[in-house]
């Protein structure tokens, strides 16, 4: 296993690289690194596989953009990224927050992918549920009996909570120009996306997800042709970390030719 850095449009990116043979990108999620796909890098190239697993811009050891990305900004690095490795054609991963890059990158350029695998991937807007909808109604009652001065006062305070209303914790705990980063990619719905990806994929869905829940899993089944559904029963949003064999056993069999 080793950990280098290369120069993409003046951004200093972290990545760490393992194994010989066909290249697998593990594209992280919000919040994440390479350090917690570790486990799963090891095994994969055990197996004969290089792979490659970069820290994304505003992420890990990596640099943050200088003004806010949105979902194409990625999708750009992500090009550039690749020419640097001198890939030409790789088997392409995404999870979460990753996942979008990933459905992105497929539909603009899928002369560069083998596979694709989407797992517990995050990108379509849910529906709002009741308590959602109540939450707006008082969030506009709020706004109409409040005087501008406390409303700005309590600005970012009922903001944040918004936020954490609707399990975006992360855009909470992000600073700077990644918490104007997040609220871009949240704004994006990748719904009409997902027809255009004509790559061969797969998609991985912990059961227990409580983060992007199954349904959203048979959407994707649904709108993307060529693809299967690969459920992994009692596991979460987080299976890289939740049971790292059996991902990456699940990984190797859609890959083998």
């Amino acid at each position: 296993m080793n950990e280098e850095k290369v120069l993409i449009d003046n951004l200093k990116i972290n990545y760490k690289v393992a194994g010989f043979g066909p290249a697998i990108l593990i594209l992280h999620g919000w919040g994440g690194s390479s350090d917690s796909w570790l486990k799963v890098q090891e095994i994969l190239a055990q197996k004969g596989y290089k792979v490659i697993c970069p820290d994304l811009p505003g992420f890990g050891k990596s640099k943050t953009p200088p003004t806010p990305w949105g979902i194409d900004d990625y999708t750009e690095w992500l090009n550039g990224f690749l020419n640097s490795q001198k890939l030409e054609k790789i088997f392409l991963f995404g999870h979460s927050f990753g996942g979008r890059i990933a459905i992105r990158f497929a539909k603009k350029n899928s002369e560069k992918i083998k596979k694709l695998i989407l797992c517990d991937s995050a990108g379509i807007k849910q529906k709002p549920t009741l308590n959602t909808k109540i939450f707006f109604w008082l969030a506009k009652t709020g706004n109409a009996i409040l005087s501008p001065r406390i409303l700005k006062r309590f600005k970012d305070s009922i903001r944040n909570l918004f936020y954490i209303f609707l399990r975006h914790r992360d855009y909470v705990k992000a600073k700077g120009v990644m918490k104007e980063t997040i609220k871009k990619v949240l704004d994006e719905d990748l719904l009409t996306d997902l027809s255009d990806v004509k790559t061969e994929t797969l998609i991985v869905w912990g059961q227990k997800d409580k983060i992007v829940p199954l349904k959203i899993a048979y959407i994707f089944k649904e709108k993307i042709k060529n693809s299967n559904l690969e459920i992994l029963p009692k596991l979460g949003h987080s299976p890289h970390l939740e049971a790292p064999e059996k991902l990456a056993k699940v990984i190797v069999l859609f890959l083998k030719p």
